[in-house]
């Protein structure tokens, strides 16, 4: 099998493309075919892992013009076309490249995000909208005398928001981040949310008020990219159509939202 990964780095004229050519083995994934070129071919190629290492959602890359955690993509499956998602148009699908789905898997650093080397971007953007969302859990109580019960119900509720595990998949799918550089993302977004119904806080409304802007909740178009390219299933356009709902309820909307 052939790897079609791009390139750039510091001092380079312009962006390429280079093809390595490797012995595919039984269950090898995007990961181990890019650890394979770097360990036997070449051992300049830069890209980001912390797979066992307790940080989940680091090795995302564009595969196959579809944004995916390398580590869990089989070199296989994506030669036989098994692993095909069709999505919404974003300016990343335009770039024109060369390549052969059933004998090349071709792999790219996440799109919207500035490229640091090779398949490394660099993910300061990102992790804004998190510290500016506050996106952290605020008890009621911060001294509670026993432990804090929450119903099954509850539980379940925010299981689908608390699996998000930050590998920007969605950022680097989502058509509205790539035009809108103040929007804060499917997954900031959905974990905003994810407090909002968190029963153990009371900042209830004041949590949605928090991206209560025209660049916020009402900025998402619904395009659905970033629930189909989740590793971990979470819908961040449910969480943003339920914050919408909600502050349309309570009359909060503002006034130039830029929807229809």
């Amino acid at each position: 099998m052939k790897l079609k990964v791009f390139r750039q780095r510091e001092g380079m004229d312009a962006s390429r493309y280079d093809t390595f050519e490797i012995a595919e083995t039984p269950g090898m994934t995007v990961l181990g075919a890019l650890f394979r070129v770097q360990e036997q071919i070449d051992d300049t190629l830069a890209f980001r892992y912390s797979c066992r290492g307790a940080v989940c959602g680091s090795c995302a890359m564009l595969i196959n013009k579809v944004p995916r955690l390398a580590c869990r993509t089989q070199v296989r499956s994506l030669l036989k076309g098994e692993q095909k998602i069709s999505l919404s148009h974003y300016p990343a699908l335009d770039e024109t490249v060369s390549w052969n789905p059933g004998k090349e898997v071709l792999v790219e650093p996440l799109p919207h995000l500035p490229v640091i080397r090779d398949l490394v971007v660099d993910m300061s953007a990102f992790y804004r909208f998190y510290r500016m969302l506050d996106t952290v859990f605020r008890p009621t109580d911060e001294n509670p005398v026993r432990e804090r019960h929450m119903e099954p119900v509850a539980v379940k509720d925010l299981e689908l928001y608390t699996n998000c595990i930050l590998c920007a998949a969605c950022f680097g799918s989502c058509p509205v981040d790539e035009k809108n550089p103040k929007y804060p993302g499917p997954a900031a977004l959905a974990t905003l949310y994810r407090f909002r119904i968190d029963p153990r806080e009371d900042r209830g409304m004041e949590r949605l008020e928090q991206a209560n802007t025209p660049d916020g909740w009402w900025a998402c178009e619904f395009h659905g990219n970033c629930r189909k390219v989740c590793s971990r299933g979470v819908p961040p356009i449910v969480a943003i159509g339920h914050a919408r709902q909600e502050l349309e309820k309570s009359g909060k909307k503002p006034e130039k939202t830029g929807d229809t």
